[in-house]
């Protein structure tokens, strides 16, 4: 019972602060951004497949959750919202750099992660599923986080990515096996 009841009030204190930092009260969106913070890095690393990447994307985040914040207008939870715009910083990111590959390949030529990954002795011992996530090439990467760990849909998805539904289904198919591969040996 105590469980629940530390949930509703986490969804009333998110709800009073939204309301508060929503009018320039830096107090309640400190308190916003300590509550969020962990999932929003944990996403953005994810996503971006590089730690650093993560916590630079994680400021870039906070900074537009405190623009906009003003037009979040509650149809949703928060955190929904708040997850929704890191995925968009996420993708917008890839976007401003430059980096324009086709759907099905995307950023996997200039990906260097990709390229240590390559290079790696193969006795390595079995890496962990976050260490083989990064190295998965950007376009898998995304859509496993995307869907296997944030529980989008192919359809919302293939929406964020400008992808198509299948297009989404392939690369999650391809991430799957790529990661059974590492994890394999």
């Amino acid at each position: 019972m105590a469980a629940v009841s530390n949930v509703v009030r986490v969804a009333v204190g998110d709800s009073a602060d939204v309301a508060l930092a929503a009018g320039g009260d830096r107090q309640a969106f400190e308190r916003l951004y300590r509550t969020h913070a962990n999932r929003v890095f944990s996403l953005c690393t994810r996503m971006s497949g590089s730690r650093a990447r993560g916590e630079e994307l994680t400021q870039d985040v906070f900074v537009r959750t405190w623009e906009k914040l003003p037009q979040f207008r509650g149809e949703s939870a928060f955190s929904t919202w708040l997850y929704r715009l890191a995925v968009n910083v996420v993708l917008n990111s890839r976007k401003s750099e430059g980096k324009h590959a086709s759907r099905t390949d995307q950023n996997d030529v200039d990906d260097e992660r990709w390229d240590e990954a390559a290079r790696a002795p193969l006795h390595i011992e079995r890496m962990d599923l976050t260490e083989a996530i990064s190295k998965l090439p950007a376009g898998a990467r995304k859509v496993f986080v995307l869907h296997d760990v944030e529980g989008y849909k192919h359809e919302e998805i293939a929406e964020m990515m400008g992808i198509t539904s299948g297009g989404s289904k392939a690369q999650l198919h391809r991430a799957r096996l790529l990661l059974r591969e590492a994890l394999e040996r």
